[in-house]
């Protein structure tokens, strides 16, 4: 559970509110919830496929054991491209409320901020170090701290705002929301982290299950409750606006409430967070890199570890440059888009795992995996055309360097 909300509680919640804000008005606070359903299909999914196959590499693995290769590479991939933009979410927004604690402006600083975070992290990862439980138990209690800290504060001091015209719950629907909800949704994938420790905890068929229900029900309600407390503060469109200038909405809110004591809190909370998420997806994604490199589906030196042993040095300097380029784009909302494309395309394939597990592997109804299935579909397609085009580009841009790859080993083995 603490891994879980260590991975869930953010940039999601420090920054995406905002972003989904701007789409869908005050209804961001449905537009939570509906995600937080969705996530939850897709994460029972993820449990049974865990719970059956017990193994490190999530739907990657999942993929190529139920499915095929193809599509076990088009989840790696995606799940590479997906958690890439995450990471530079992360760092760009670690950088805004950084630069809110420092009482500092100005875009460039902000993309050199996260280019700085990138390249510390890197290199912590580099020289082996891991976020441990106790450090993540830390970071997971002064966020939830922060958090809940906010939310009662505006519930004192902006009651008022608390109405349903102001939540947008008595104008409720349309494009705008569905599109919030996709946004929404990358914020609490975290859970997907649990799902892969089935090597690396006790009786993972109930473990793993019980721990992902109850992490999304914790982390639904704290976001839920944030979600209309940012609003009720300063208006979706004011929450839009301080996501787009600064990076860091929740600080601003903080600010219009008047209390530094708040504002100091809810900036350490977000910077140790970010900080925490970042750490971990570097980790995570050099991780897959070297299995790919392993499997063949990327160059064989991406595939190997270092001296010791246990540091994938190729992966992970490569994983650190792709971050650090997302990033420098400079676009929270661009980087975050784009991760909600394909971090819904991957769980796509990951229900479609669900669907052919034998009936005996099954620990639920089928239904869940087709309504994640259709959710996750369905979805993705009310994101930015420009940036599900994009993505379609990019997953085709993997197949072709998988199949260059393939093709010089090939020619290497012949000769």
């Amino acid at each position: 559970m603490a891994l879980g909300l260590g991975s869930i509680l953010g940039t999601g919640v420090f920054v995406s509110i905002g972003l989904a804000s701007g789409v869908a008005g005050g209804s961001v606070v449905l537009a939570t919830a509906v995600a937080a359903l969705l996530a939850t299909a897709n994460a029972l999914s993820s449990a049974q496929l865990a719970a059956a196959y017990p193994v490190s590499g999530g739907t990657y693995e999942y993929a190529h054991r139920l499915l095929n290769p193809a599509l076990g590479f088009g989840a790696g991939w995606l799940f590479l491209c997906a958690k890439s933009a995450s990471a530079a979410t992360a760092a760009l927004g670690f950088a805004g409320y950084a630069m809110g604690w420092f009482s500092i402006s100005g875009s460039g600083t902000r993309t050199a901020l996260a280019l700085g975070a990138v390249a510390v992290i890197t290199l912590l990862v580099l020289s082996g170090i891991r976020r441990s439980s106790a450090v993540n138990t830390v970071i997971v209690g002064v966020t939830l701290v922060a958090l809940l800290a906010f939310a009662i504060a505006a519930g004192v001091t902006h009651a008022g705002g608390f109405t349903p015209a102001r939540l947008g719950l008595d104008a409720v629907g349309g494009a705008g929301l569905l599109e919030a909800s996709a946004l929404m949704f990358v914020a609490f994938t975290g859970y997907g982290r649990i799902a892969t420790l089935g090597e690396e905890v006790r009786d993972a068929p109930k473990t793993i299950p019980r721990a992902i229900v109850i992490t999304l029900l914790v982390s639904a309600l704290v976001y839920v409750a944030v979600a209309a407390s940012a609003v009720a503060v300063l208006g979706a469109t004011g929450l839009a606006a301080a996501t787009l200038e600064t990076g860091a909405p929740l600080e601003a809110a903080a600010r219009a409430m008047g209390a530094h004591w708040l504002v100091v809190l809810v900036s350490i909370g977000a910077i140790t967070a970010m900080l925490g998420v970042l750490l971990n997806l570097i980790l995570g994604l050099s991780r897959v890199v070297l299995a790919m490199g392993r499997r063949g589906d990327l160059p064989r030196r991406l595939g190997r570890v270092d001296a010791s042993g246990r540091s994938p040095v190729g992966a992970t300097i490569l994983v650190g440059v792709v971050v650090a380029a997302i990033a420098s784009v400079g676009s929270i909302k661009l980087a975050w888009t784009f991760s909600a494309f394909t971090v819904l395309a991957y769980y796509a394939i990951t229900n479609l795992c669900a669907l052919r597990l034998a009936p005996g592997l099954r620990l639920y109804p089928r239904w869940i995996a087709w309504a994640g299935l259709i959710g996750c579909t369905g979805l993705a397609w009310w994101v930015e055309y420009r940036v599900w085009i994009t993505g379609l580009v990019v997953l085709a841009a993997g197949f072709a360097i998988r199949r260059v790859v393939r093709a010089g080993r090939a020619d290497v083995g012949a000769t």
